[in-house]
């Protein structure tokens, strides 16, 4: 009796005098077919459905959201684009792609600026793919080797907030121009690039135009004494009559040709920027084995997108060249004007000459094949640039946990 009195036998016994009912009742179901006997399993069934419920109401908490421990984890962790921390990693990210690349083209980008503003030394070999080789081999016979390079301390610290600002405006135009991969068209990629390239060159442009001027000159200078003779210029003290009540601009001595640089700007980010993109989904959806191998899909992201497939180095490395390329097509015959804008200073520093004066001069002078001038070597330059770059920049994504 004591053994069917303890609370482990009367557990026992409630189930088997439940199991019995129930076996009876279904019993009766089979030999009378009467539906009286079936409350005792439709009450069985009731008190499952209810417990199903609150098992599932307890899953998904007060709030009708899932209470899983791990509900989370369904989603990639990803970056608020907004937050400081993203600017800043990004801006990196781009200053180091800037310089790497800049640095690597140092010699071919000196050698196209003397051809582009038509140096008397250096002229002659302008229009030919050897020019461009004779022209570095006469630099280097008086300057040495770091002739090659005069103006790169200028472009290093002009590329590095260049780059930067490009990139990370970039990064910010198209979160809020596509925040999903569903909101992606080729217009607001284009129109992402070129703001982003406005933006940078905006607020980078005299360190540009001093180091043009920088490259121009036949001997080397001082980085400061050049500053101080463009800022000294007699053209920042001149003003047009109808803003004759201004004071004298001489900043604007480093703001030479920069609405060129603008207008040259847009289809140039525009176009590098769009093609890159472009080149990059055609290998991802149509060009499998420029994929890098054993790559996990991993968790997409609150907008249901999955992280995008990395492609090999050289993958990178040609969907940029083609960017590239593409761009520098686009953009170059206003680069051109403002090139010879930039060195105007330097030739007669008393006046400003503007963008229609000076394309109109240069089309006089040397025709239509005048705005292509040193493409050439604009190819030669820009397309291994833009490749290393481009696959500069997505490594330091990667690296930075930026992707």
């Amino acid at each position: 009796m004591a053994t069917l009195s303890s609370p482990a036998s009367s557990s026992t016994l409630s189930r088997l005098n439940h199991a019995n009912t129930s076996n009876n009742s279904n019993t009766s179901i089979v030999q009378n077919g009467t539906a009286t006997p079936m409350l005792a399993s439709s009450g069985a069934s009731q008190d499952s459905n209810q417990a199903e419920l609150k098992m599932a109401t307890d899953a998904k908490g007060p709030h009708g959201q899932s209470g899983h421990k791990d509900s989370k984890q369904k989603y990639a962790v990803s970056r608020d684009t907004k937050s400081m921390d993203y600017v800043a990693r990004t801006m990196v990210a781009g200053g180091i792609a800037g310089i790497t690349a800049k640095t690597a083209i140092a010699p071919l980008d000196r050698v196209k600026i003397l051809f582009q503003v038509s140096n008397p030394q250096y002229e002659k070999y302008a229009g030919t793919w050897t020019g461009v080789f004779k022209a570095a081999r006469d630099i280097s016979k008086t300057g040495g080797v770091r002739g090659l390079f005069q103006g790169n301390s200028a472009t290093i610290l002009r590329i590095f907030p260049y780059a930067a600002i490009k990139f990370m405006a970039y990064e910010q135009y198209r979160s809020f121009l596509m925040p999903t991969r569903r909101d992606e068209t080729s217009f607001r990629k284009l129109v992402a690039g070129s703001m982003a390239g406005v933006t940078s060159v905006f607020l980078t442009y005299p360190l540009d135009l001093i180091r043009v001027r920088l490259a121009y000159e036949s001997k080397a200078t001082p980085y400061m004494t050049l500053v101080n003779k463009i800022y000294n210029e007699p053209a920042g003290r001149q003003r047009p009559a109808s803003v004759a009540w201004l004071p004298e601009l001489k900043l604007s001595n480093f703001y030479r040709g920069f609405l060129c640089s603008v207008a040259g700007m847009i289809p140039y980010a525009g176009v590098s920027f769009f093609t890159h993109d472009v080149m990059q989904q055609l290998c991802r959806e149509h060009i499998p084995w420029t994929l890098k191998q054993n790559q996990s899909r991993g968790l997409p992201d609150k907008n249901g997108d999955y992280a995008r497939p990395e492609l090999k180095t050289s993958a990178e490395l040609a969907c940029g060249g083609v960017a590239g390329a593409l761009s520098q097509t686009a953009s170059y015959p206003l680069e051109v004007v403002r090139r010879k804008m930039q060195v105007a200073g330097a030739l007669d520093p008393k006046v400003f000459v503007g963008m229609r004066e000076t394309a109109r001069q240069l089309y006089m002078t040397k025709g239509p094949r005048g705005f292509f001038v040193g493409l050439s070597i604009g190819y030669l330059k820009v397309t291994p640039m833009m490749a290393i770059s481009f696959t500069v920049y997505e490594r330091m994504k990667k690296l930075l946990a930026i992707d």
